[in-house]
């Protein structure tokens, strides 16, 4: 069964499409990068994914997203759970004020978990399934503020994956950061696959051909063309497509 089904998905802000129709499936365990120009929906597609596009005033969504075959815009849908299942990583690290340690824990104890020795195994592991331990793991109760930005980003990894999701969402995650950082963060997103769906959205295509097994490309709230990475950068079905990935436009 596919991660999510998307079918026949329709978005508006105040009136104003943003997605038109869009269907296509998330497959588990593999990385999809959404690509295209700026406003072309990529985000809004994501936002969608956990219904974080809830939160904005005038959104409307028509169509169905299936997650594990349910339906997450059913009227009785638990959207909290939804979000657990599905965590997000925005674009700019977001560390809270706070230890490395405390970040890492904040979900966890949200979730009613408050066992000092349950948190720092909770904490340990996601810190070492985000590849930020062994640089962080003299300094757990410093201030998570004084990180380097692409270790910042880790942090916010780490903190998603604490939560024990199924889904990782990333919007933009290397955009803020240096190659270096950058590099990271890809051969993170590169073992992370193995026990997590990720979607990601990304302005840099190399980037998307590098880390995606499946890509969507998207312009003016239409999805042009969704296959596997290889077909879209190799042989892509349409125009459209080729024109934006060669370059030719965009």
């Amino acid at each position: 069964m596919n991660t999510f089904d998307v079918r026949e998905l329709v978005l508006t802000y105040d009136g104003k499409a943003a997605l038109q129709h869009v269907s296509m499936n998330i497959i588990p365990k593999q990385v999809t990068a959404l690509i295209g120009p700026s406003g072309c929906g990529k985000s809004s597609l994501l936002r969608c994914l956990n219904r974080m596009n809830d939160l904005i005033d005038g959104c409307n969504v028509e169509g169905e997203i299936l997650f594990h075959g349910e339906n997450i815009y059913a009227k009785n849908y638990n959207v909290y759970e939804l979000r657990t299942k599905v965590g997000m990583v925005f674009q700019k690290p977001s560390p809270f004020p706070m230890s490395i340690f405390d970040n890492v824990a904040y979900g966890p104890r949200c979730q009613g978990i408050n066992d000092k020795k349950t948190l720092e195994n909770i904490v340990k592991k996601a810190l070492v399934d985000a590849a930020l331990y062994d640089e962080v793991k003299e300094r757990l109760k410093e201030s998570a503020m004084a990180l380097s930005g692409g270790q910042q980003q880790r942090l916010s990894i780490a903190r998603t994956i604490a939560m024990q999701p199924e889904v990782i969402l990333m919007d933009e995650p290397t955009s803020a950061l240096d190659p270096i950082a950058t590099g990271k963060i890809e051969e993170l997103i590169f073992d992370l696959k193995k026990h997590y769906t990720i979607v990601i959205v990304t302005h840099n295509m190399q980037q998307a051909a590098r880390i995606s097994d499946y890509t969507a490309f998207f312009l003016m709230g239409n999805l042009v063309e969704f296959n596997t990475t290889e077909q879209i950068f190799r042989q892509p079905t349409q125009a459209k497509t080729e024109e934006y990935i060669t370059g030719r436009f965009g």
